[in-house]
């Protein structure tokens, strides 16, 4: 283990040091444990090289907002430690690492595995919502459900030390690390961007996944040239850890042979004969009991600006929500066309854009402003969007409590009764 300064990754390696180097990549809330039963077979070929996200696992927490960002810091340890080309395992937030990779770097990367990924994670608000949630209420909420997204019901009642496992991992997880880890996925969507893809890809997903299941990964699979994919039935979302033996053997396989030939698959359970193209794997569940697990180049992007529309759509949307700027805009004709553009380019491209204010202080002055202007049919929205830019409710009744002393006690009382029901639904958890 080494020590991390803000643009490294905590890291180990095991495998022989001669040998290449395989990068396994966690998910959001895991560790790179979620990989010990994939190392010891894997080092047989390879040199394994895992990391912890920001804040994950005790790693120093210095929360990385982006996938390109937590990309750059993987390169940047990287290259501290002399390694130039490899190959890349990564399960769902390491996935899009993975893709980011393959997508601005693609000289670096030899081979690609995608476990649980997509190239778009849900939606933008979902993230956010779970960013609002932490927020309030800290990670206890999510580290108790997290074992109904990651494992079917079977292997999370058959397997109850890995379940509070899993329950630990993220509980002890750092707070703002998660939010900005959230805020990254939120953000990530390289759809039109799966033709540029030129590593060969193994696309691995398991069969009852309800957070990045099939769809999701034919959607990869349609997308990218050379790419393959393998179902494992009877696994959720942490794939590698509820079916550790089925993972190991596909890496190995992928690894070894890069998929660049058709090939025919033979276990003890079926045959499969993947037709030329695209075939689908389909892996049978492993009969040996689980143990359990110790606690193409792209177009230059322009340097000059671009268009305010653009950018003030894009901090519409983060701010405000998707369903929001999307009922506004689908409610716009002719009339009121020309007026949603001028919100869009001039009070979010331009002003919410300005870099003299954080986006906490903006939502602080749109929320005092709507009071003290009597405006309280946008107070509702506005503090939706304060909780998304980072205000506690504890600081959203100081900001309310100010008003009513500068614009009056009907004024704010009327706005308590608005942002005690906002708050209540966006910071109460999900059952």
């Amino acid at each position: 283990m080494s020590e991390t300064p803000t643009n490294i990754l905590q890291y180990r390696f095991d495998g022989p040091e001669e040998a290449p180097v395989l990068i396994l990549a966690p998910s959001l809330g895991t560790t790179w444990h979620m990989w010990d039963r994939q190392v010891p077979e894997l080092t047989n070929q390879w040199r394994v090289f895992r990391f912890d996200l920001p804040g994950h696992g005790g790693a120093p927490a210095h929360p990385a907002g982006l996938v390109s960002d937590l990309a750059a810091r993987l390169l940047a340890t990287l290259d501290g430690l002399g390694v130039q080309r490899f190959g890349y395992a990564g399960c769902a937030l390491g996935g899009a690492i993975g893709l980011e990779l393959a997508l601005r770097n693609p000289e670096r990367l030899a081979s690609l595995a995608l476990i649980a990924a997509s190239p778009r994670f849900g939606t933008a608000d979902e993230f956010r919502q779970r960013g609002v949630v932490v927020r309030t209420n800290g990670l206890d909420p999510i580290a108790r459900t997290s074992p109904d997204r990651w494992f079917t019901g079977g292997f999370a009642a058959a397997q109850p030390a890995i379940t509070e496992w899993a329950v630990q991992m993220v509980r002890t997880t750092d707070p703002g690390c998660y939010i900005a880890a959230c805020e990254a996925l939120a953000t990530f969507d390289v759809r039109a961007e799966l033709g540029h893809v030129g590593a060969p890809t193994l696309v691995l997903v398991g069969s009852e996944d309800q957070v990045t299941g099939p769809a999701e990964a034919r959607t990869l699979v349609a997308g990218i040239r050379d790419a393959r994919l393998a179902v494992v039935p009877g696994a959720s979302h942490l794939v590698p850890v509820e079916q550790p033996a089925a993972v190991t053997d596909l890496l190995v396989r992928h690894f070894s042979t890069a998929w660049q030939l058709p090939f025919e698959v033979t276990t003890g359970q079926m045959t499969v004969v993947p037709p030329p193209a695209k075939p689908l794997l389909a892996v049978p569940l492993q009969a040996a009991p689980i143990a359990e697990i110790a606690p193409a180049d792209l177009p230059d992007r322009p340097e000059d600006r671009p268009d305010p529309y653009d950018i003030g759509l894009k901090l519409r949307r983060e701010v405000l929500g998707d369903a929001h700027v999307d009922g506004a805009l689908a409610g716009a004709d002719d009339f009121s066309g020309d007026f949603q553009e001028f919100l869009t380019r001039c009070v979010w491209g331009e002003i919410w854009d300005r870099p003299g204010l954080d986006r906490r202080t903006r939502s602080c002055v749109a929320l005092t402003a709507l009071v003290a202007g009597g405006h309280l049919e946008d107070l509702a929205a506005h503090t939706r969007a304060a909780l998304r830019n980072g205000l506690t409710p504890d600081e959203i009744k100081e900001v309310l409590l100010q008003t009513a002393v500068y614009c009056g006690i009907p004024a704010a009382g009327n706005a308590f009764r608005i942002a005690q029901q906002v708050i209540r639904e966006e910071t109460t958890p999900a059952d």
